[in-house]
């Protein structure tokens, strides 16, 4: 495919197995659900069996660990989706796998569309905080994870500046840029075009099941859908992934470097 999808069926299906075509062609539903999920458990596992035991006894602060666990899982994905590009295509690429990369709007366009996408989404993620708070201490104060809370810095509080400086260090370039990046080219490039067939639902289908991908922070799924829908539904309307990617890496970064630079200079 350029990046409309073309039937698995259409390419050579000697280079293609059943399962690769279940992949690469329109996905049903339950697959899709399944699709979205998965991951997001996987993401759990590794924290409680691998990433949390090891960050607790080197004695950094736990949002390293999740930052490992989302590592451990995340590359592994971005392999598939390459792995995939291979068994189509003959060689590693995204090329019919991952869609809407044909930058249909101009430059300037998708600049200024971009950095109002990323003040919306640090503005109404931040005024929703407290909406997250209350959702967590009346259905989910019951979550034995470390840290758990409805602020993102739960996860980093108790432990030494030092500490709390290196694991920002650490993660700035992971959960700051990569891991979102992943997620985009996952979730919207190659997960929304294959339900695109549902019409306007499948954004919104895209951004639930992406919130409750999160299992890690199951109180955000609220917050999340209505800061990321705006994103997705332009992303399924306009057929740019340029938009999702842009919003969600742009504005982690941003507030993962202001908040890096703050620690880093004593101010928090």
């Amino acid at each position: 495919m350029t990046d409309t999808l073309i039937p698995a069926a259409t390419v050579k299906t000697s280079r293609l197995g059943r399962f690769t075509e279940l992949l690469l062609d329109r996905h049903s539903l339950r697959l899709s659900i399944a699709l979205h999920l998965v991951p997001g458990i996987l993401i759990v596992a590794a924290y409680l069996l691998l990433a949390e035991p090891l960050v607790t006894a080197i004695g950094y602060p736990i949002f390293l660990a999740w930052a490992i666990a989302l590592v451990m899982v995340l590359v592994p994905v971005l392999i598939g989706l390459l792995w995939l590009g291979r068994e189509r295509n003959g060689r590693l690429s995204l090329r019919g796998v991952v869609a809407y990369r044909e930058k249909p709007i101009p430059r300037g366009k998708i600049v200024a569309l971009i950095a109002g996408l990323i003040v919306w989404m640090t503005v109404v993620s931040l005024a929703l905080t407290p909406l997250d708070n209350v959702i967590f201490d009346r259905f989910f104060t019951w979550i034995p994870f470390e840290g758990a809370g409805g602020s993102a810095t739960t996860y980093l509080d108790g432990y030494p500046h030092s500490l709390l400086v290196i694991t920002m260090l650490i993660s700035l370039p992971l959960t700051g840029f990569a891991l979102p990046l992943i997620e985009e080219l996952y979730f919207r490039g190659f997960l929304l075009p294959r339900i695109a067939h549902l019409g306007a639902k499948a954004p919104v289908l895209s951004a639930v099941l992406f919130a409750i991908y999160h299992f890690w922070a199951p109180w955000t799924a609220v917050s999340k859908v209505i800061f990321m829908l705006p994103a997705i539904w332009l992303v399924w309307r306009k057929r740019d992934l340029r938009i999702s990617i842009g919003m969600h890496a742009g504005t982690t970064l941003l507030m993962a470097t202001i908040g890096t630079l703050a620690l880093a200079l004593g101010l928090v």
